[in-house]
This record gives structure tokens, sequence and C-alpha cells, in this order.
């Protein structure tokens, strides 16, 4: 058996990882050629593009890096071809995955879709390409399966990979004290997440950085996105007496914070899921948000409030991302019981809810195998 997987960032790796090894358990003979970066590289997949090469967020940027996509397009499909895999499986990042399909069904490859596109918020004609090109999509957010069976499409929902990866971390690590080691002191921590892309790390650091200050009881700890030199954060994190960084210690971090500012994505999930209150922070290029404020249909931006349908935690986005905003926030739910108490109980409905699936990674592994299989 030989699969294709193209995965275009950082949460994509880290699932992408999963997936690997799970279809490895069901077929060790299996050849997996991917892109991806260094955990599906650990996992067994033979990655030739790293995601670190894709990162182009927003539409002026898509737009500055058009011919750089073109080229990463060209190279696809000549390696597919090259490769001849039974199935081509896409996670996410959809605005390169699902041309790839449209090609990938042109030229007779089945296509397996793990982790959907969130086409619930926006670009909701592109269910429309998935219903023509896809031939097995596996969601992992419970409404999904609902809002695909609006368009008559039948989808596997397989739970969310993210519970068993936060699970399985906790129960491999106690007793943690990393953090402690780093900042050199029994403070209580915040933790800070401003994204993986230069763009808006540039955009939310600096905000977040000014609000340490206030906080001089606290230390606040960054979350390095990994592949970007110690050289970029360099002078965003100088002058500040509280403020420590790490690299590849995310969920040490989060297993002893005491709050988090984190921007929105999947990060969001896994703060939650380590049961950390949290400040959703959001602000890009201007006329990307003027776009994306037209085309997209949620109330929120936060993966946390769109599961629940309410606002579990504050979403501070675009000019509400300010130095008192954040403050205030950040204050507040490091001192009102009852918002802490409310949050919590919050968190563990949504974890509940995302458990309901059982171990995603297993689930669509199987589903895959099978499908691929049955072909």
């Amino acid at each position: 058996m030989k699969y294709y997987i193209i995965a275009g960032e950082a949460s994509g790796d880290l699932h992408g990882s999963n997936l690997i090894r799970e279809l490895l358990h069901y077929t060790p003979s299996a050849l997996i050629r991917c892109w991806g970066g260094q955990k599906m590289a650990d996992a067994g997949g033979h990655v030739v593009k790293n995601y670190k090469e894709l990162a182009f967020m927003g539409f002026t940027e898509v737009v500055a890096n058009l011919g750089a996509i073109l080229k990463n397009f060209k190279f696809c499909k000549a390696d597919i071809l090259a490769f001849k895999p039974d199935a081509i499986i896409l996670i996410d990042y959809p605005g390169f995955n699902l041309r790839i399909a449209k090609w990938a069904f042109e030229n007779n490859i089945p296509v397996v879709y793990y982790i959907s596109p969130q086409v619930w918020a926006w670009k909701e004609s592109r269910v429309h390409s998935i219903k023509k090109y896809v031939g097995k999509m596996l969601v992992i957010l419970p409404f999904e399966k609902t809002f695909y069976a609006k368009w008559s499409i039948d989808v596997d929902y397989v739970g969310h990979p993210l519970v068993k990866v936060v699970d399985d971390y906790e129960l491999a690590h106690p007793n943690n004290d990393e953090i402690t080691h780093v900042t050199g002191s029994d403070a209580p921590i915040v933790a800070l997440l401003p994204g993986s892309r230069k763009q808006e790390i540039l955009k939310k650091l600096p905000v977040m950085m000014e609000v340490a200050a206030a906080f001089p009881a606290y230390n606040f700890v960054v979350a390095k996105a990994p592949g970007i030199d110690d050289d970029f954060y360099q002078p965003l994190l100088s002058g500040h007496k509280n403020v420590f960084a790490v690299t590849g210690k995310t969920y040490q971090m989060l297993s002893v914070a005491k709050a988090a500012l984190v921007t929105s994505g999947t990060a969001t999930l896994e703060t939650a899921l380590f049961a950390v209150p949290q400040i959703i922070c959001y602000k890009g290029n201007p006329l990307s948000v003027y776009i994306a404020k037209k085309l997209i249909k949620i109330k929120y931006i936060g993966l946390v409030n769109l599961i629940m349908d309410k606002e579990v935690v504050k979403e501070l986005i675009q000019e509400e991302l300010t130095t008192e905003h954040l403050k205030k926030e950040l204050q507040s739910i490091l001192t009102d019981q009852a918002k802490k108490k409310q949050v919590q109980a919050d968190y563990a409905s949504l974890r509940k809810l995302l458990s309901s699936g059982g171990d995603a990674s297993r689930n669509a592994a199987k589903l895959i195998s099978a499908y691929v299989a049955a072909i």
C-alpha cells in the first residue's frame, strides 16, 4: 500500500504523524510519502516538502507569493505521478489541497480528506468540489457531520485527535517542572502562544509583551514556533524582566500555566484541553481581515467558542487587541473565581463532546485502510 499525504501546517504535521503511526499499525509494509514536518518524518513518513515552506497566510500574502505557490503545485503533481500512490490523503490546508483533489480526480487517483476545511465558516461553495472530487471525508468536529448532511454528503466523524494527544502527554508527564527550570522561580506562569508564522507573530507578540510589565508577580513564557530562528524573536523579547521563551515545550508550559494569551487556531483547543483559562488574540493584515469579514459567516473565530456555540473565552480581534484590553481581560481570568469556575465547567463539556468519537487517528486509519482496500 502506498499513501501520499499532504499537510501544510504545524497542526497538520502533528495530526499527520499520529495518522501515519496508525496506518503503519494496520499495514506495516505501507510506503508513505508526504508533505509535512519532523513529526511526520519521525512517525515513518518520507517528507519531501516541509510545511514551513508553505506558510502563506491571508489574501495579500498569497498574492505576494504566487510564484512560489505555483512551483509547489507543479512539484507536487510531478512527485505524485512518479510515486503512483494508491490514495492521496489531504489534511486540512484547503487552498492548496482542494486544487490537488481536483487534479487527482482527473487523473483517477483516489482522494481521502482527513480534517475538513472550514467550509462551514466561509467559502461554502467549496462543498461542491469536495462532493465531486473527494472519495472519503473524515471530520473531527461533531457539528461537521450535520453540516455535510445538508449537502447530501455522507462523512465519517472520527473524534478529535487532540484529545488523545493531550491525554497521552498528561499520563506521561504527571509532575512537570521543566518550565520552572527555564524561569528559575516558582512564580505562576502566563503562557503566550503568538502563532507559527512570522507575519502573525509580528502583529500579536508586541501587544502581548506590553502586558507582561503590568503583572510583575507572574512569569510570561513565549512558545516559539519551530523553525523560526532566535534572531527573529530577540528584538521582540528583549527588555522584559519577567518574560522567557521556550521552543518545543508548549505542552510543558500549558500543563502548569495559570492563564494563556493564544492566537486563534488549533492552539485554542490545546489550551482548553489543558484546562487553562485563555484569551483568544487575533490581528492580521487589514486588507485580508476586511475581505475575510465580508465572507465569514460564523459568530466566533476561536474553535472553543465555535464548538460550544457560545463565548466560553474572550476574543480580542483586530482593533480590539490592545494592551489595555488584554490587561483587563487577563486580570479577570486570573482573579475572578466565578469566571474561572464557569470556564472549567465549559472546558469539561467541550472535552466530553470531542471525546465522543473515540480515538480519531486510529478510527481514521481504519476507515482509510478499508476504503483503499475496497477500491
